[in-house]
């Protein structure tokens, strides 16, 4: 790949997995950076593979980015870009590398099937669903060398989608994230607290140590 090395964009990409783990975002930030990213095509070829990855409907009529291969909310709608992209994390300045590697492989992809790729938009987002699809399931085989980096990228947008990264969790649920809404994801106690009165197999699967403490927490 052009521009940094791999090594220097894993780095970048495992460091903001780290960061968004500990909540090191924070979500203003994040809405800001998602309100304001442009249709650049670095935007539209990132947005075209989180859509890939967790699909999602069109935004609007004529959505060329979103290939609307499903109803209902997908990695896009969830602000997956938008967490990508916020400066606060180690891989914003990285992207536009990133997304340059996604589109020289579609082009790759699409010249060996002959596939015509308007000049008007990315060459990712100018294949259809099913290519896109067939395309990313190849970045992951074992002996791909930027394998590695669409690993983490998909954790990233995955953590987007299902956790709501980006956002602190109460906050998210409270503004309709489509990620967490659409898996339903449960409302915390009034104290913004979540507790599991309910066993997750209907009963106990062991006796709790004598010394565990009021919290949990072995002695």
């Amino acid at each position: 790949m052009t521009g940094p090395d791999r090594r220097s964009v894993l780095k970048a990409l495992v460091a903001t997995l780290a960061a968004l783990s500990v909540g090191g975002l924070d979500s203003p930030v994040a809405a800001a950076a998602a309100a304001t990213a442009s249709e650049s095509w670095t935007t539209q070829t990132l947005e075209a593979f989180a859509d890939t990855l967790i699909p999602g409907q069109r935004r609007f009529p004529g959505d060329v980015v979103v290939a609307g291969a499903v109803t209902g909310p997908g990695a896009v709608q969830a602000g997956a870009v938008g967490l990508l992209a916020s400066p606060e994390l180690p891989v914003a300045p990285l992207l536009p590398a990133i997304a340059a590697l996604l589109d020289a492989r579609a082009v790759a992809y699409a010249a060996v099937r002959l596939i015509w790729l308007s000049p008007t938009r990315p060459p990712f987002v100018g294949l259809s669903f099913a290519d896109r699809t067939a395309l990313v399931g190849g970045l992951f085989d074992p002996d791909d060398l930027d394998r590695p980096i669409w690993q983490v990228m998909s954790l990233l947008v995955g953590v987007a989608f299902d956790t709501a990264g980006q956002q602190d969790t109460v906050e998210a649920l409270g503004q309709g994230h489509p990620g967490l809404a659409w898996l339903r994801f449960p409302e915390p106690d009034p104290d913004g607290l979540w507790r599991f009165p309910d066993f997750s197999y209907g009963r106990p699967l062991a006796v709790p140590h004598p010394n565990t403490t009021a919290s949990g927490s072995p002695a």
